[in-house]
C-alpha cells in the first residue's frame, strides 16, 4: 500500500523497519534484475517499551537516507481471493470493495482495500482470473503510519508477509514451474505458491516453531503430521485449481534451529523437499551476515527489502 505523501529515495532499495513497543529490527537491500539481490545492512534494537527510544534509534542509523516501509503482523489484515470482475481497470477497485463488502467482519467504508492479480493460464481459457483483496481496517493503518511519523521515520509503503514471501521465492523459481514455500514462524506458518515470480495462493497453517520446539518424541511426530497434512491438502486443491501450473518443488524457510521438519516432510511429500539457503539467491553483505536464528527471525523483512514492483499492492 503506497501513500501520496511518499518522500523521494535517497537511497536505492527498501530499509524494512519492524517497529514493536519493546524492538526495533531493520533490513536493507536491493532486488537487481537478472543479477544477485543485495541486503548489505541489518539489525535488531531494544527499545524500553511503548517505542521509547524509536526516534533516536532512527535519527543514529540514519532512516532519514531511506525509503522505508514495514509490514502488517498477522491479525491486522485478510487476504481475500476472489473472482476479478469484467470491469474497465479505474473501476477495478470499487467493483472488488463491493464483492468483498460481506466477507469482513468490518464495515467497507472503514477498510483499506489493495489488489494482487493471480498470473492467468499462459494458454488462456474460460476460468476466470482470480485476485487477492489484501484488507485492514482503517484505524490499523492510521495507528501504523502514527507510530512512524512519531519516531520520524519516512515510511512510504505498508507490506505484508505473503508478498515479502513471494519476494524471496521469486529468487528460486526455475523452468517455468509453480515453487513452494513454508515458512514457520513463531506461532503459525505461512505456506506460499509462486508462478512467474508472483503469488499464485496463500494459506495460514496453524502450527507454529514454538510447537516443534516444545515437543519431542509421539508430540513432535504429531506436530510434523499436522504440518503435512495441511501441505499435502493445499497442493491437492491447488494441483485441481490451477492444472496449468506444476509445482516443481517445495522450499522450507530457515528455521532457528534443526527441528527435522526438512527430513520428515522430504519422506513423506510427493513433490522434492529442500531448504531455502538465502546465501545462494541472495549476496549478504558484510554487515548483514546472519546466524540462522536472525536470518529465521528477519526473513519477511528480507523478502519485503526485495520489492521491486512498480504499483504498490
Amino acid at each position: 500500500m503506497k501513500w501520496p505523501f511518499a518522500r523521494n529515495a535517497r537511497e536505492p532499495g527498501w530499509l524494512v523497519v519492524s517497529l514493536r513497543p519493546d524492538e526495533l529490527s531493520y533490513v536493507h537491500g536491493q532486488f537487481v534484475q537478472g543479477g544477485s539481490s543485495v541486503i548489505d545492512q541489518c539489525g535488531t534494537h531494544p527499545l524500553d517499551g511503548e517505542y521509547a527510544g524509536a526516534e533516536k534509534m532512527a535519527k543514529e542509523l540514519g532512516f532519514g537516507r531511506y525509503q522505508c516501509s514495514t509490514l502488517l503482523a498477522q491479525g491486522e489484515y485478510q487476504v481475500l481471493l476472489v473472482d476479478a470482475p469484467n470491469v474497465p481497470q479505474a473501476e477495478l477497485k470499487t467493483a472488488i470493495r463491493w464483492r468483498i463488502k460481506d466477507m469482513l467482519d468490518f464495515h467497507i467504508d472503514d477498510a483499506t482495500v489493495d489488489l494482487l492479480a493471480v498470473p492467468p493460464n499462459p494458454a488462456g481459457g474460460e476460468r476466470a482470473q482470480s485476485m487477492y483483496a489484501v484488507t485492514a481496517r482503517n484505524e490499523v493503518i492510521q495507528a501504523c503510519i502514527g507510530r512512524f511519523d512519531a519516531a520520524h521515520i519516512p515510511l512510504t509503503v505498508i507490506d505484508i508477509p505473503e508478498t515479502s514471501q513471494r519476494n524471496v521465492a521469486a529468487l528460486f523459481e526455475r523452468d517455468e514451474r509453480g515453487l513452494a514455500m513454508l515458512y514457520l514462524g513463531r506461532d503459525q506458518g505461512l505456506l506460499t505458491i509462486n508462478f512467474r515470480h508472483e503469488l499464485m495462493l496463500a494459506r495460514r497453517i496453524e502450527v507454529g516453531m514454538q510447537d516443534l520446539q516444545s515437543a519431542s518424541g509421539a508430540a513432535l511426530e504429531e506436530q510434523f503430521q499436522r504440518v503435512l497434512l495441511e501441505l499435502q491438502r493445499t497442493l491437492d486443491h491447488f494441483d485441481r485449481q490451477f492444472t496449468y501450473v506444476p509445482v516443481a518443488k517445495l522450499l522450507l524457510a530457515p528455521e532457528p534451529g534443526e527441528t527435522g521438519l526438512l527430513e520428515y516432510l522430504a519422506g513423506n511429500l510427493d513433490v522434492p523437499v529442500e531448504r531455502a539457503r538465502l546465501s545462494a539467491a541472495i549476496d549478504f553483505g558484510s554487515a548483514a551476515e546472519l546466524e540462522p536464528e536472525a536470518e529465521w527471525r528477519l526473513f519477511h523483512l528480507i523478502g519485503a527489502a526485495l520489492r521491486h514492483e512498480s504499483k504498490a499492492l
